[in-house]
C-alpha cells in the first residue's frame, strides 16, 4: 500500500452521484464505517452538497469535492481561497497551465489538496479531434501531468489505462486519482477507459472512484466490501 494512505479504505472514494442531499445521507448510512471517502460532484454541489461536505467532515469522513474549476487565473484562486475554508480533501481543477497555477496560489498553505483532471474518462481520441484537439488521449495526458507538476499539483486525475504514464511523469510524492472503475462483469456505461479496481491499484492509482457500482447496487454496503477486498488484494 502506498505510504501516503494510512486507512486502506481510504482508497476507495465513493462518487455521491445523486441528485439530493437526502439521497446521499441514505447512502452513507447504508454504507456506514464501510465508506470513509467521498466524492462530491456538480450535481450535488448544486443541490446542498456544500453543507453536505461540512456535515461529512464533521462526522470524521473525507470529502473529494470534483468541481473540476476552469477560469482565468485570478478567478481560480478566489475560488479556491473560498474552498480552503471547507476542509474537504481534494479539489479538481482541468488541467491548464494558468488555471493551475491560479489554483495553487488561492490553495496557499492549506491542507486542501488539488487534482488536476487530465483528459476525461468519457473521451477517446475521436472526442478530442472534435474537440479541435490535435494530440490523442495518452499525448494530451502525458502533456498535461508534467504541466501539473511543474505548477505544484498535488496529484492527477487520469483513466487507470494511463496510470503507468502518469506516474512515470510525476513520480512516487504526487497522488493519482482513478474514476470509471467497473468491477468485472458491471456496464461500462459513458466510461470509455476504464479498469477493475484490482487492476487500477497493481497499475499504480492510489485512490480510485466508484460510483453507480456502489450506489446503485441492490445492497450497496456488499458491494463496498466486495470491491475493498479486491482492492485489498492487490494493495
Amino acid at each position: 500500500m502506498t505510504a501516503k494512505i494510512n486507512d486502506l479504505r481510504d482508497r476507495m472514494i465513493v462518487a455521491l452521484d445523486v441528485p439530493t442531499i437526502w439521497d446521499a445521507y441514505r447512502i452513507v448510512s447504508e454504507l456506514g464505517d464501510g465508506a470513509t471517502f467521498y466524492k462530491i460532484g456538480y450535481r450535488l454541489a448544486f443541490a446542498g452538497g456544500l453543507d453536505l461536505s461540512r456535515q461529512l467532515i464533521s462526522e470524521g469522513k473525507k470529502v473529494f469535492l470534483d468541481l473540476k474549476l476552469h477560469d482565468i487565473g485570478n478567478t481560480v484562486t478566489e475560488g479556491v481561497d473560498s474552498l480552503t475554508k471547507l476542509g474537504v480533501t481534494f479539489l479538481t481543477v482541468h488541467a491548464y497551465p494558468q488555471t493551475m497555477r491560479g489554483a495553487v496560489e488561492g490553495r496557499a498553505d492549506s491542507d486542501l489538496k488539488l487534482l488536476a483532471v487530465t483528459a476525461l474518462t468519457s473521451y477517446d481520441d475521436g472526442d478530442l479531434r472534435d474537440a479541435g484537439y490535435g494530440l490523442a488521449v495518452r499525448d494530451l495526458v502525458r502533456l498535461r501531468a508534467q504541466q501539473a507538476r511543474s505548477a505544484g499539483i498535488d496529484g492527477i486525475v487520469c483513466s487507470a489505462a494511463e496510470t503507468e504514464i502518469v506516474r512515470d511523469i510525476i513520480g512516487p510524492d504526487m497522488v493519482i486519482v482513478t474514476p470509471g472503475i467497473r468491477p468485472a462483469g458491471s456496464a461500462a456505461g459513458d466510461q470509455k477507459r476504464t479498469l477493475t479496481p484490482g487492476e487500477a491499484i497493481r497499475v499504480g492509482a492510489d485512490h480510485l472512484v466508484i460510483g453507480r457500482p456502489i450506489i446503485r447496487a441492490a445492497d450497496p454496503r456488499a458491494a463496498a466490501a466486495a470491491i475493498m477486498d479486491e482492492i485489498a488484494a492487490a494493495s
